[in-house]
């Protein structure tokens, strides 16, 4: 089967292709394990952790891709869930302990960095992590819902926000254009507040409902009772905890931050920033709820992800792309039509 794969830990500012193109035999489904014949799979932020070292694959060359749809192919022994031609997804988790805090367990497993993830025609998933997808989706509508979508839920959820209240996010890619619709939905009197340094972000933003969109370094009109940061940089951190009320609770939605500019850090002032019981909670992965959560609750919306496709063999560009900034909604590669 073709597939695209991670074989060294690079800068993905080096001008390297981050992944090769390689031939691999079609995985055999192990027991409770089903085997999928993937058709789409979303591009994250993550995939960039793992290629430049930041969450550094325990082994390598690994298969990259947690957000992926396709259909069931083949069943392995004790399979009770699914049947070959049920349409399936599978998020960042692959497995883990089972319990409500499974996504900090130590018995927690990646799909794409851990074991071999969707970047490719076939891949195994376990069965009590794979989820039906609703029919109001496209296969590459429905990729992003399974991290943009379910950990950006998670983080919405830890945000603690209510009805009425006013929510930030900082950077408006893949993620938050998902979450600004989730809590619209769900809390219809909220008020919506972006900061993000890309002009084209803060028009998609206000396309979207956002009641006010601004630059990083802005101050938005009001002070905010929580924001969510989806952005891979420390900077945003502090402008965000300016714009926090005192109680305020800013939940940083990353796997990791890169070290470009984590200087800044070195200007955080406690009577500004923290004071007066302001609150940083980060999001750790995402529970096997978080996801059903999410493709229900976008289900009945119903939610439209925007969406940037790219063919298989331009994995690499999206890569670059994403890298570079370039992002409108989330990126999809189409692996089989």
């Amino acid at each position: 089967m073709k597939a695209m794969q991670i074989s060294r830990i690079i800068d993905l500012r080096s001008g390297q292709p981050p992944l090769d193109r390689v031939s691999l035999p079609v995985p055999d489904p192990g027991t409770n394990e089903i085997r999928i014949r993937v058709s789409a799979c979303g591009v994250c932020h993550t995939e960039l952790d793992e290629i430049e070292g930041r969450t550094r694959p325990p082994r390598l060359p690994v298969v990259p891709g947690h957000e992926v749809v396709g259909v069931v192919d083949q069943c392995g022994a004790n399979v009770n869930r699914f049947a070959p031609g049920d349409r399936v997804g599978v998020g960042w988790i692959y497995s883990s302990s089972g319990d409500d805090q499974e996504n900090i367990s130590d018995r927690f497993i990646a799909t794409g960095r851990d074991v071999n993830g969707g970047y490719a025609e076939y891949m195994s998933a376990h069965q009590d992590y794979a989820y039906a997808i609703p029919a109001v989706f496209s296969d590459s509508e429905a990729a992003p819902l399974l991290c943009a979508g379910g950990v950006g839920y998670r983080s919405l959820k830890l945000s603690g926000i209510s009805d009425g209240q006013s929510l930030g996010f900082t950077g408006f890619g893949g993620s938050a254009h998902i979450v600004l619709q989730l809590a619209r939905y769900l809390y219809p009197s909220l008020k919506t507040y972006v900061f993000a340094r890309d002009d084209r972000q803060r028009v998609h933003a206000n396309e979207l409902g956002a009641s006010w969109s601004g630059s990083t370094e802005s101050r938005a009109p009001v002070q905010l009772d929580a924001i969510i940061d989806t952005t891979p940089a420390w900077t945003p951190v502090l402008h965000a905890l300016d714009n926090l009320r005192p109680g305020g609770r800013l939940v940083i939605n990353a796997i990791r931050k890169e070290n470009d500019d984590r200087g800044a850090l070195q200007t955080l002032d406690y009577k500004r920033h923290l004071w007066q019981e302001k609150e940083i909670k980060t999001v750790a992965n995402v529970t096997a709820d978080d996801i059903r959560e999410c493709l229900d609750i976008a289900a009945r919306i119903p939610l439209r992800p925007d969406l940037e496709l790219y063919s298989f063999d331009n994995a690499n560009q999206a890569l670059i792309d994403l890298k570079s900034g370039k992002v409108r909604g989330a990126k999809v590669l189409i692996i089989n039509e």
